[in-house]
């Protein structure tokens, strides 16, 4: 497991907890982490909706130095799936 990957765990389980629904983020080169119904876990599971970035816009979403929204808009965050569960998510990171 990479660093960024459990120390991302560890912040998203503060600003989250617990998540009605099921979102992955996949970290390119790093690994993936759940967020649903059970918490926050390193994983690599099916979910409803799946947000791609790269190390640096992943920590910058998790900082609040990066905007998930411009992120997505300039193409640096991939959206495949719900676009709902992603938008709630984004509304709980803050």
């Amino acid at each position: 497991m990479s660093d960024i990957i459990d120390e991302a765990v560890v912040k998203l389980s503060e600003k989250i907890g617990s998540f009605d629904g099921s979102v992955k983020f996949v970290v390119e080169d790093e690994g993936s982490i759940m967020v649903d119904d059970a918490g926050v876990r390193a994983g690599d599971e099916s979910a409803e909706c799946t947000l791609t970035a790269d190390e640096e816009t992943f920590r910058g979403i998790l900082d609040g130095s990066v905007n998930p929204t411009g992120a997505f808009m300039s193409g640096k965050l991939k959206v495949d799936g719900d676009m709902g569960q992603a938008m709630r998510l984004g509304s709980q990171l803050g």
